[in-house]
This record gives structure tokens, C-alpha cells and sequence, in this order.
């Protein structure tokens, strides 16, 4: 494989960054919406954990089902999904029907992420796997960048249930785009390479892809954190407008992604290793941070670090995660478990959340995720390290 389908790559990346902007123009916003509708920490940690509880459940079936029946079936109904989630929005008026909801829009999520990650890297040329998920990979960080930003605007300008619409429109882009420019499923690559007998016993004895699910789960963790309770935290203690919270969590994710091209460019030429454990520690710097804040100005460093901590860690992270999904036949399978990673990552990050805000203090929950990703940066050396026999059931 030596060139790069640019049609298919193209056409994926702008429908994940159109879909993926209008989830970050709504999602920022749902904590205060739901704190407005009387919700306690724990519910604002439930309507985001429902999403992660739901996502987690349907991942394996959705990433499974692509690796045996193609991926653009489960894509476009996916897009489609998100779209109708967005209208249930625009009627939610109850802190128990918004956690429905996100339980829906988890299933939703569950048939795009991880099955147009596993179309890249088919597509994907060998050597370039950092360079190619790194560049994919800014369309998220671009998307959730300026969906924020752009949410923030459109609340303070017109109205929440406006944000909602935007949702749904650019969700619906991505649906076109998806089932208009994307090959039949006859013609994907590799489709009938992909091995029908494989089990998910193989991927759990993979030591290296268990040191690489770890400290993705405690990169999300920490996202988590942020998504779910920046926003009530400047809030609360700084008074901040919605427009500036929109900024605090734009920055990081557009920090992130406007470096995912020269990072992914880099992984594929020094240690993906050494890469991903800087990043670890920046990241475990930042959060920490954010509890050591005393003004905004202090918030908006720890964003910008948070944010240059994943930069560095993830294309290389997921360049590892395509190696070891081509040589499972698997890809699929193999970023189903990165998106579990993922969303168990952002379950807990909620839940934990939502306990340190009802039982201690909101801002105990910045070290508590430090120290999470300071562990589960040493159990990914651990598991990285391990002897290549360990690994044999994939190779």
C-alpha cells in the first residue's frame, strides 16, 4: 500500500469534522443547562456517563460488525442518528430525559468513531501511520475546538435551543457527504482480508494494545473532568460568561490538534514510546493546574498545556493502535477497544466528577485525575515493555 486513497480519506475527514463540530457546539453547554433544570453534580456527571455507559457497551458489536460486513453500512446510519438525537434535544426539558438522550446519542457514537478510524487506517500507507492518524485525527480536535467557541456565541446571541439546530444540521452534512462520496462496501480495501474467526480473547492478551487502552482511558479521564465540570468551575469561581467558558475548552482541543500533523509526522520517526509518556506527564502538569488556579488567565495556561500533553501523546498512541490492528486483521475490533478506552475514560471522568462536587470540593477532582494518569502512564511502560511472546496471539 503505497498511496493514500485521498477521495475516501477526504470525505471522512469532513464529515467527522462537521459531525463532531456540532456535538461541541452542544455538548460544553449541557452542565449548566442541566444545573439550570436542577440537576445536582451527580446527574451532570449521569448525563454525561450515560452516554459513555451506553457508547462502551455498543462499541465492540459496531466495530466487529464493520470488520465482517464493511464499514460504510454502519457509517451513514450512524450520521443519520445523530442528526434525529439532535431534534430529541431541542425538546428536552427534564434533567431525566436529557440522560435518555445521551444514552441514545452514545449508541450513535458507538457506529462513527471507532468504524471511520478503522476505515483510515485500511487506507492508511504503511510507514505513515502517525502522519495519517495525526491528520485525521485534527478534524476532531478541530471540530471540538470550535464547537465550543461557536456554542458559547450562539447561546449568548440567540439561544440554547439554536445550538441544538446547529447540531443537527451539521450532523446531517455528514450524512451526505458520507453517502454520496464513500465506495460501495464491494470495493472497500482489505475487505476480504479481514479475519472472520477473530476473538476478543486475542486483543485481551495483547499486553502492548492493554498498556495502550490504560493511558488513553486516563488521558479521557481527565478530558472528562474538564468537559464536565470546567465549565461550572470557572462558573462558579470566576464568574465566567458562556463565551469564555467555550474558550477554555476550545483551547486545549485546538492546541491538540493543530499540532496531531507534525506529531504524527515525528511518531513515525523517533520512539512512539518516549513520545506518548511526555505527553503523559504534561498532561498530568496541566490538570494539576487547573486546581492550582487563581484567576482565568491561570485556566487558560492549563488548557493550552493540557491540550500540547495530548498533542504529543496521541497521534503517536494511535499510530501504535494501527499497527497492531494490521497485523490482527482486525482494524476494526482493535479501535472499537481504543473507543471503549475512551468512553470508559469519560464515564469515570464524570462520575468521579460529580462525587468530588457533592461529597468534597469540585476542585479536588484536578489532582485526583493527575494521579490517575501518572499510574496509568507507568502501567502503559509496563505493558509496552513487555516480552514480544506475550503478544503472540495477534501477531
Amino acid at each position: 500500500m503505497n498511496k493514500l486513497d485521498k477521495k475516501i480519506f477526504g470525505t471522512l475527514f469532513f464529515s467527522i469534522f462537521a459531525a463532531v463540530t456540532g456535538v461541541g457546539i452542544v455538548v460544553p453547554l449541557l452542565p449548566i443547562y442541566a444545573h439550570d433544570l436542577g440537576a445536582s453534580g451527580l446527574y451532570v456527571g449521569l448525563i454525561f456517563g450515560a452516554f459513555s455507559l451506553s457508547r462502551t457497551f455498543f462499541l465492540p458489536y459496531f466495530g466487529r460488525l464493520s470488520d465482517l460486513k464493511g464499514r460504510k453500512p454502519v457509517i451513514v446510519p450512524g450520521f443519520f442518528a445523530y442528526a434525529l438525537i439532535s431534534v430529541a434535544f431541542i425538546y428536552s426539558d427534564a434533567v431525566n430525559t436529557l440522560i435518555v438522550i445521551r444514552f441514545f446519542h452514545g449508541i450513535a457514537s458507538a457506529m462513527l468513531m471507532p468504524v471511520i478510524q478503522a476505515y483510515i487506517g485500511d487506507i492508511t500507507p504503511s510507514g505513515r501511520e502517525g502522519a495519517t492518524m495525526g491528520l485525521f485525527n485534527m478534524s476532531l480536535f478541530l471540530g471540538l475546538s470550535l464547537g465550543p467557541l461557536i456554542g458559547g456565541v450562539i447561546k449568548d446571541s440567540f439561544s440554547l435551543q439554536a445550538s441544538f439546530i446547529c447540531m443537527g444540521a451539521l450532523a446531517l452534512i455528514g450524512f451526505l457527504l458520507s453517502l454520496w462520496l464513500l465506495p460501495p462496501t464491494s470495493l472497500e480495501r482489505g475487505i476480504r482480508d479481514r479475519d472472520a474467526s477473530f476473538s476478543w480473547k486475542a486483543l485481551l492478551y495483547d499486553r502492548h494494545l492493554v498498556g495502550l487502552f490504560l493511558f488513553r482511558f486516563a488521558y479521557v479521564v481527565c478530558v472528562g473532568i474538564i468537559w464536565g465540570f470546567i465549565p461550572l468551575y470557572a462558573d462558579t469561581k470566576f464568574a465566567a460568561s458562556s463565551s469564555m467558558i467555550g474558550v477554555l475548552i476550545m483551547l486545549g482541543i485546538f492546541i491538540s490538534g493543530l499540532i496531531h500533523i507534525p506529531m504524527g509526522y515525528i511518531a513515525d520517526r523517533i520512539s512512539k514510546k518516549l513520545m506518548i509518556v511526555i505527553g503523559g506527564l504534561v498532561i498530568s502538569y496541566a490538570i494539576l493546574s487547573f486546581e492550582w488556579a487563581g484567576q482565568v488567565q491561570d485556566l487558560v495556561m492549563a488548557s493550552f498545556f493540557f491540550g500540547l500533553g495530548g498533542g504529543i501523546a496521541m497521534p503517536a498512541l494511535m499510530a501504535m493502535a494501527v499497527l497492531r490492528g494490521s497485523r490482527a486483521n482486525a482494524m476494526g475490533s482493535v479501535m472499537a477497544l481504543m473507543t471503549v478506552a475512551h468512553s470508559l475514560g469519560m464515564l469515570c471522568g464524570a462520575l468521579l466528577g460529580g462525587l468530588m462536587m457533592d461529597y468534597f470540593q469540585l476542585s479536588w477532582a484536578f489532582p485526583l485525575g493527575a494521579i490517575i494518569m501518572i499510574l496509568c502512564t507507568g502501567l502503559f511502560l509496563v505493558g509496552t515493555n513487555a516480552p514480544k511472546s506475550g503478544n503472540a496471539a495477534i501477531h
